[in-house]
């Protein structure tokens, strides 16, 4: 049988039982302090990297496909938008430091580029002025501190 005595002595426990303390609180409100302080840097590092390895992906991607339209055609490409007409690519990629598909582009002729040689030669074939290489437009630079338009 529950006696009214017996009833008091729960309903006390029960007031002073639960809750939590200031020190503990600290103690929490620390510990998330230092994990959010661990894990911002790369929270704000980790979308940038992403952006160069897609970058860097697009590049190769771009050099491949000007590569292997040299191969079959035995000429440069004339712009990025043959390379998606002749069905080399489903479309001109986006730089993805501009948000833009809006590459710089080299020209296949001239001494530093390494068809121009080779174009010369082939004139007979189709060879002439083209595109020899992509760069990004962007004119930030990347993490590792080179410029974009470099790479």
């Amino acid at each position: 049988m529950v006696t009214l005595e017996s009833f008091r002595r729960c309903g006390r426990r029960r007031l002073t039982a639960h809750g939590f303390t200031l020190l503990e609180l600290l103690v929490v409100v620390a510990i998330i302090g230092i994990l959010s302080a661990i894990a911002l840097p790369r929270l704000i590092v980790g979308p940038k990297r992403a952006k160069e390895v897609v970058l860097k992906t697009n590049l190769h991607v771009l050099r491949e496909v000007l590569d292997q339209y040299f191969a079959d055609k035995q000429r440069c490409a004339e712009s990025l938008e043959i390379l998606v007409d002749d069905g080399y690519l489903r479309k001109i990629p986006v730089d993805p430091m501009t948000g833009y598909a809006d590459w710089t582009t080299e020209p296949c002729e001239g001494e530093d580029a390494d068809w121009g040689a080779l174009t010369s030669e082939l004139d007979g074939f189709g060879g002439g002025p083209g595109i020899w290489d992509v760069r990004s437009s962007h004119g930030g630079t990347g993490m590792n501190g080179s410029n974009f338009s470099d790479w």
